[in-house]
């Protein structure tokens, strides 16, 4: 089953992920950190979400590009990719690091990152991704964060039609846009 857990900054995104992926069960629980620690609020960031996790028996993977070539290994039950748009914008800007791989343009992200929420799915029995909601907070941007929200925009449209569940977070409030089929 793949869930999609879709919401604006701040929504309480995560913490209904986290849980909905310890209510699936199993013995094996990985998260997927994409978020790199750029900065002082990045960690801070990072810090929360592991002691919200902590007690949850999350196993933490650190992949902040090339989803497609990550492999898990020792079959996981429940897979939980965190966050949808840090990946994006990672394989679409770089992560300024000596020996990166090169930029994704944004069709080669998109088809990319697909690639990479199929082999995830491939390698465990339930997969929750954690995505942002991108348009409803203005529309007056640089062309480049432009095709940056087209990109996360066409990715969450994708893994919407892929997923058995979406779940959409409004003030920590879930509300179930799709629910049983895919």
């Amino acid at each position: 089953m793949t869930a999609l857990v879709i919401g604006g900054s701040g929504s309480g995104k995560s913490e209904y992920a986290e849980n909905l992926a310890v209510s699936l069960g199993g013995e094996r629980r990985v998260y997927i950190a994409t978020m790199k620690p750029w900065d002082k609020e990045c960690r801070n960031r990072i810090i929360k979400h592991r002691k919200m996790r902590e007690k949850k028996q999350f196993e933490t993977v650190e992949c902040y590009r090339s989803l497609n070539k990550l492999k898990l290994g020792n079959r996981p039950s429940v897979v939980l990719l965190e966050c949808m748009s840090n990946l994006v914008s990672n394989e679409m800007f770089g992560l300024w690091e000596d020996g990166d791989v090169p930029v994704l343009d944004k069709e080669n992200a998109a088809a990319e990152i697909m690639e990479g929420i199929l082999n995830l799915e491939s390698q465990c029995e339930h997969l929750v991704i954690v995505t942002n909601e991108v348009f409803s907070d203005g529309d007056h941007y640089s062309p480049q964060t432009n095709e940056y929200r087209q990109v996360l925009g066409s990715i969450n449209q994708l893994a919407a039609q892929r997923a058995h569940m979406v779940v959409e977070i409004v003030a920590g409030i879930p509300i179930k846009v799709k629910e049983g089929t895919n």
